[in-house]
């Protein structure tokens, strides 16, 4: 289907990958199961990597509002905010998005495409080879 890179962790992805469009797969932890299918098109220039910065600016559609989503769903984890907030150290909606990604504990790979109708393309087909999975995203055609 397509040519995909190793599997980085979320740090590791945002300084490595490529400016190009493409489909990035997520997955919950080096050995975790698959969570997300998302494309990025041109971007500006910027491409995969420019989305991926997108979702770590606070809250914003994609994979980045699926990980709050599952955050907020965390009794623990709203516990840990609410005693964060309750000493004083209330934290701004982008500290909020970053912690919610380092929960999920994401790793990425990805496969370049030449252009964004490229990407929208593949991740189509991805998405139709994964009907059935329980992803985050909140479309998956039928």
């Amino acid at each position: 289907m397509a040519a995909w890179t190793p599997w980085v962790s979320w740090d590791q992805a945002l300084a490595v990958a490529p400016r190009e469009p493409g489909v990035y797969l997520a997955r919950s932890g080096p050995a975790g199961p698959l969570i997300y299918v998302g494309m990025a098109g041109p971007r500006n220039g910027q491409g995969i990597r420019g989305r991926l910065r997108v979702y770590t600016s606070g809250l914003s559609s994609g994979l980045g509002e699926a990980a709050m989503d599952q955050a907020l769903a965390d009794p623990k984890w709203l516990r840990e905010r609410l005693a964060e907030a309750e000493s004083g150290r209330a934290s701004r909606i982008r500290e909020w998005g970053r912690a919610a990604l380092e929960r999920a504990r994401i790793d990425l790979c990805w496969a370049v495409t030449a252009t964004g109708t490229e990407a929208t393309d593949l991740e189509e087909r991805v998405q139709r080879a994964l009907v059935g999975k329980l992803l985050w995203n909140r479309q998956t055609p039928n």
